[in-house]
């Protein structure tokens, strides 16, 4: 049989008075007694007025106030004053629950003690080892007790700063109280009052209150550190429900959080927004017939708390916000989702970008980077998400154009490119993950064939795209390149095309039962003589092979599963 649990509540108040005094009468309610304790910060006015909401009620006493401000011992002194008066006012507690006028009930207070009556003798506290495990978010571990902190740091931030590096430049270590292992963990707890009354009336706490006094963060330590030498058992988690981002600084809870807070089952939460109305009026829960001694479950509350931190520290894949500006090399992926880039092969077969488009279940383009305009697929003047296909607004910013058009759209974006074509994203694609980069180098000198020109003018051309091909190679043969890249020489591809082209689609959602023959191939004849043309003029290429096979290829005309 249980033994019987009688609750008493320290609340520590801030600001918002009337709504810590609805917590209070919360706790009353429910069977708490409750000691109040009031930052002597708070205007006399507002704490009258809630003395006056409060005096209907029995079993309040009012402590003396201190000044808490963040990270003094202030706060650590008025948890104990608040807790010996509680201590005294009323001997038969049995448990001493710490919370804020910020904590809200949300399960009936008397599952709470139903709990409690499981293991009276368990004291429920955050207790971590602060030389064993890093414990805090941001900030100082084992240093806030091996140094000495007697400035504030959030009003005298620099000189805080300061006298933390001269005291790590003098090799300052202050001695630790004989007998105790520094401890950190949450600041709200529920403690026997067996362990409360032994750590309070502790013959060294004096000794032990100088020592805290300088720390740093002293109310996540002090009843941390010293429940470890008075507790006969420890329940390393805290009952009220917590969670903190990446700063170090609480959640606040709003009405949209009703649903994931009862999944919870959770017996007290903080941080509530003061005007969460909704949240206010459905917490706590209404009583069952009989006390519900389950145990809190926060673990979905706490993966979606996880998940937001990691949300707000990189960002979503491919998303670039004025708020949260990337910086370079530091973002959560380039882009948001794979994309294909076909380079040389448009140039080999002219009906490439159709042939493709009825191939694969995807947006397929042609040179989105191209000179003259942006060739959306079906040739629009406005694209997906309303970008506009004139190549100057492009060109003032590339990579927003392009990250852009991935992410606005759930389809798979393929397009053509050449050297022909904008080369400000090469390096962009090249470290991009997301990117698969198909490369025939060479090609881009096939339409030079038939393109009339005098030879002075093709001679000039292909010296100019050469050279482009040539440094985008350089940048694909990097060692940085994410990009899944295949290059391939103009000759090594004419010799076997189709295998190439099947390799290629691997990589693409091909929609099954399309693909029955390869597309047709630009006419090469007069490619051996151009090119030993341009040798014969000073102008070696490098970049289609070292032989060419005979000038027409005959494609295969069969099915790809043949």
């Amino acid at each position: 049989m249980t033994q019987p649990v009688q609750l008493g509540v320290v609340l520590l108040c801030h600001a918002q008075l009337d709504v810590a005094a609805h917590m209070a009468r919360i706790w009353v309610r429910g069977g708490a007694r409750v000691a109040i304790h009031v930052d002597a910060k708070a205007s006399a006015a507002s704490v009258d007025a809630m003395k006056e909401a409060l005096s209907d009620l029995p079993g309040i006493v009012w402590s003396r106030r201190h000044r808490c401000d963040w990270g003094s011992f202030g706060l650590v002194q008025a948890t104990q004053d608040a807790a010996q008066l509680l201590l005294d006012s009323f001997p038969d507690l049995s448990h001493v629950y710490l919370a804020s006028g910020a904590c809200l009930p949300l399960r009936p207070v008397r599952d709470l003690t139903a709990y409690l009556a499981l293991d009276p003798q368990r004291d429920h506290i955050e207790s971590v080892s602060a030389f064993e495990v890093g414990w805090t978010v941001g900030g100082l571990n084992e240093e806030r007790f091996t140094l000495y902190f007697p400035l504030d740091w959030r009003r005298r931030r620099k000189l805080f700063d300061r006298l933390v590096s001269l005291q790590r430049r003098l090799g300052v270590r202050r001695k630790l109280p004989k007998g105790i292992a520094p401890h950190l963990g949450s600041q709200w707890w529920c403690l026997t009052a067996t362990t409360l009354r032994a750590i309070l009336d502790d013959p060294r706490r004096a000794e032990f209150d100088r020592f805290f006094r300088l720390s740093w963060i002293p109310d996540e330590s002090y009843f941390q550190t010293l429940a470890r030498r008075h507790a006969t058992r420890i329940e390393s988690q805290s009952l009220t429900l917590a969670k903190f981002d990446h700063d170090g600084r609480p959640y606040q809870l709003y009405d949209d959080h009703v649903l994931m807070l009862e999944e919870s089952r959770c017996f007290v939460a903080r941080k509530v927004w003061p005007d969460a109305t909704r949240l206010l009026a459905h917490f706590p829960r209404s009583a069952a017939a009989r006390p519900d001694h389950g145990p809190p479950q926060p673990q979905r509350f706490e993966r979606m708390i996880n998940r937001t931190v990691r949300r707000r520290l990189l960002g979503r894949p491919g998303l670039y916000m004025q708020s949260r500006f990337p910086r370079k090399d530091a973002e959560n992926g380039k882009t948001s989702a794979p994309y294909a880039v076909f380079q040389g092969f448009s140039d080999i077969f002219p009906d490439f970008e159709t042939w493709l488009g009825r191939l694969v279940d995807a947006d397929v383009h042609g040179h989105l980077l191209g000179p003259e305009m942006v060739e959306f697929a079906g040739r629009p003047e406005t694209g997906p998400g309303a970008i506009s296909s004139n190549r100057l607004i492009r060109d003032r910013d590339p990579q927003g154009f392009l990250t852009a058009l991935i992410r606005i759209t759930s389809r798979t974006q393929i397009f053509q490119f050449s050297p022909r074509d904008n080369q400000a994203l090469n390096w962009f694609m090249a470290t991009d993950a997301n990117a698969h980069i198909h490369v025939v180098t060479g090609a881009w000198m096939l339409p030079l064939l038939q393109c009339g020109m005098p030879f002075d003018d093709i001679r000039r051309i292909t010296a100019q795209l050469q050279r482009a091909e040539l440094a985008q190679l350089d940048v694909l043969n990097s060692v940085w390149v994410r990009a899944r890249v295949h290059v391939h020489e103009l000759t090594d591809f004419l010799a076997r095309p189709e295998a190439i082209l099947l390799q290629a689609l691997q990589q693409l959602p091909v929609q099954p039962g399309v693909m029955d023959t390869l597309p047709r191939m630009r006419d090469l004849d007069g490619l051996a003589e151009l090119l030993r043309r341009l040798r014969n003029s000073g102008l070696r290429p490098r970049l289609s092979g070292d032989s060419l096979p005979t000038p027409q290829i005959p494609m295969p005309e069969r099915t790809a599963a043949e």
